[in-house]
């Protein structure tokens, strides 16, 4: 999928990766940020979800909203690809001011909404400056490329990690999610090994990145974000015979970063915050 082009003069809307654990985000600064890009009370926000999730989890979220006086929310759910070609849910993703994506197993969002008519009208919408956010793997989906599974793991190994196609919103990226609780350092790495031109972004549950039109990311939340640049990426090597082993990477990187630092996706320059 190629990405939508930003409309002549337009500004494209945000993307807000956010790295999971639903119980804390709901009561965090995350979603109050987010409900202030969308404009504030006036907004219109959709809660994009899918029939893999908990019953009541869209609806948990639809009440965070309404607890920091969203006017609209829309619950909109997703469980099979010819849900995505209804007419009635597209009218409403043409009308709100964001979409709240929520997280499914494994490549369940992949197989479900990739390439469907919900999935082109988000990424010509967030062109047009509607903003997009994604939870737990709804977060690593939101790129052209998503890890859609993989093992925990310090040491990248071949086998530790498996790619599937993304929603599109931005390319260049891959986003990894409850990343340093559930150790996932060697996967991220091995994805990255694979797609040498991207960068990395591994994030704490707790904390997201708002990326902004001009490539610019923020820190928001009680975790830290990880950032792994591989531009400069000297060695790694594969041995087809040897898909268990340990993989050598060198040149790689890396920064932490944590709440109001920011980062330079287009430059690869962090800044930390004073």
């Amino acid at each position: 999928m190629s990405r939508a082009k930003a409309s002549t003069g337009g500004t494209r809307g945000f993307i807000v990766p956010i790295g999971g654990d639903g119980r804390r985000i709901r009561k965090a600064s995350i979603l109050r940020r987010f409900v202030q890009l969308c404009g504030g009370s006036r907004a219109h926000i959709a809660i994009v979800a899918t029939v893999s999730e908990m019953p009541d989890a869209g609806y948990r979220y639809e009440r965070a909203f309404r607890d920091l006086r969203v006017d609209r929310v829309s619950l909109l759910r997703f469980g099979t690809r010819a849900d995505c070609e209804s007419e009635r849910d597209l009218e409403v993703l043409d009308s709100v001011d964001g979409i709240f994506l929520m997280g499914s197993e494994t490549v369940h969002l992949s197989e479900t909404l990739g390439n469907t008519s919900v999935a082109q009208k988000i990424r010509n919408r967030n062109a047009q400056g509607m903003h997009v956010a994604g939870t737990s793997t709804g977060a690593a989906f939101l790129p052209e490329q998503m890890i859609a599974s993989g093992q925990s793991g310090t040491t990248p190994r071949a086998d530790i990690v498996e790619l599937a196609p993304g929603l599109g919103l931005i390319g260049q990226l891959i986003i990894d999610q409850h990343y340093r609780h559930q150790d996932r350092l060697g996967r991220l790495l091995m994805a990255l090994t694979y797609n040498p031109l991207a960068i990395g972004i591994g994030l704490d549950e707790d904390t997201a990145a708002f990326i902004g039109p001009d490539h610019g990311l923020q820190v928001v939340g009680s975790g830290g974000i990880t950032i792994v640049n591989p531009s400069q990426l000297q060695h790694s090597a594969i041995h087809p015979d040897r898909r268990h082993a340990p993989v050598s990477v060198i040149g790689l990187h890396l920064d932490i970063l944590v709440e109001g630092d920011l980062y330079d996706l287009a430059a690869h320059r962090a800044t930390i915050k004073r």
